[in-house]
């Protein structure tokens, strides 16, 4: 399909992405999923090129760029399966709290380590007791003078063990009554006493991203580490996961792209039967139905994007990218992992990483559940 929304510079900036992705990321997936974490040497090589919070004005040691070269690097980690270094997760999920909501002092004090790769964000918004019902939180911040003082647990918390800043929901207002209201949001330092990074969680998918738990004893933090007025951290958060669901639906989608190119070549090649399978009726069938699938959904979400990029208010349709895409990447997934027989299971097979990766997609961001309740809700219903 053609796709109208990049500029020449977006296109070059896709080659330098590309390059960068060929020299540093593919020659060493195996080892990071091994080890269970990105390089922290990957993060600054990622800085000096460029890739990180590519939308950045310059004054804070950004490119100068938009939300359009964030959304190349997202489709370019999909298409090399590269699900756990979390470049979109820091660069257009948690640094934008930042950048929007921070004070001067706060934005210069953080956004150029950020966009350097020196320093490395997390955003911890669960708990154990607690998933998409952020207004449940139990993690506490009590005003001591100057300070805050959090007590409490997060848990499911990508980049955890890598961090370097973690913005933190934490309750300021105890009254039930004033649950939206009385949501703060924190940004703790790592080796702040009382910041206790737990265990690096071994998960389904997304091997090589340092998923763990978090824990908040006596944690003594500045006020001028508040993002924002106090009680303001529930609106902050409702505005932000706008884009970050459409950027879970915009890896979604170009990994189902990418998983059907590389079935379609798979079935050409693969023969059974004297001839190749992609000559049989019901593998055409198939394959017919996901490139389907690929081919609206592009379309939906490229039309999305401009709108987003536009600043168009898009809670409604960001909801259904997020369930929709997440969906349909699933199916084709699957469907594809089919064709592969006994090599889909294996490991070593991409397509099998993306099948154990596609799945986490229909939990985060808010389970697609709770994307249904809020499209009803926009819907007036």
């Amino acid at each position: 399909m053609d796709r109208n929304l990049f500029r020449e510079d977006h296109e070059h900036f896709r080659r330098t992405v590309r390059a960068f992705i060929d020299a540093e990321v593919k020659p060493n997936q195996e080892k990071w999923a091994e080890q269970g974490m990105v390089d922290r040497e990957a993060w600054r090589k990622a800085g000096a090129a460029g890739l990180l919070c590519t939308w950045l004005p310059e004054e804070y040691g950004g490119a100068g760029g938009d939300f359009l070269h964030a959304v190349i690097v997202m489709e370019e980690l999909s298409r090399a399966y590269e699900s756990g270094f979390a470049i979109p997760l820091h660069s257009d999920i948690v640094v934008p709290y930042i950048a929007e909501f921070g004070s001067d002092a706060q934005k210069k004090r953080w956004l150029p380590g950020c966009a350097s790769g020196e320093l490395v964000t997390a955003i911890a918004m669960t708990e154990p007791g607690t998933g998409s019902d952020l207004a449940a939180l139990s993690t506490r911040a009590v005003r001591d003078g100057d300070d805050y003082v959090i007590d409490g647990s997060k848990t499911f918390i990508s980049n955890g063990i890598l961090c370097d800043l973690c913005i933190v929901a934490a309750k300021t207002d105890p009254d039930p009554a004033r649950a939206h209201q009385g949501i703060s949001l924190f940004v703790v330092e790592a080796g702040t006493p009382g910041f206790i990074k737990g265990k690096k969680l071994k998960k389904m998918g997304m091997a090589s991203q340092d998923t763990s738990e978090l824990a908040f004893e006596g944690c003594r933090v500045p006020s001028a580490n508040r993002l924002g007025e106090e009680g303001s951290g529930f609106m902050m958060l409702m505005k932000k996961l706008q884009q970050e669901r459409l950027c879970v639906a915009i890896a979604s989608q170009a990994a189902a792209e990418q998983v059907l190119a590389d079935t379609i070549a798979y079935c050409t090649e693969r023969r059974a039967f004297g001839k190749p399978i992609g000559k049989f009726q019901n593998t055409q069938f198939k394959l017919v139905e996901c490139a389907t699938k690929v081919e609206v959904g592009r379309a939906f979400l490229d039309r999305l994007v401009a709108e987003h990029v536009a600043g168009k208010y898009l809670v409604k349709e960001c909801s259904m990218a997020k369930l929709w895409q997440t969906e349909m990447g699933s199916e084709v997934v699957d469907t594809c992992l089919q064709f592969f027989g006994g090599y889909g299971y294996m490991l070593e097979y991409p397509v099998t990483r993306a099948y154990m990766d596609a799945r986490v997609q229909r939990i985060f961001a808010g389970t697609n559940e709770i994307m249904k309740v809020i499209i009803a809700k926009q819907m007036g219903l």
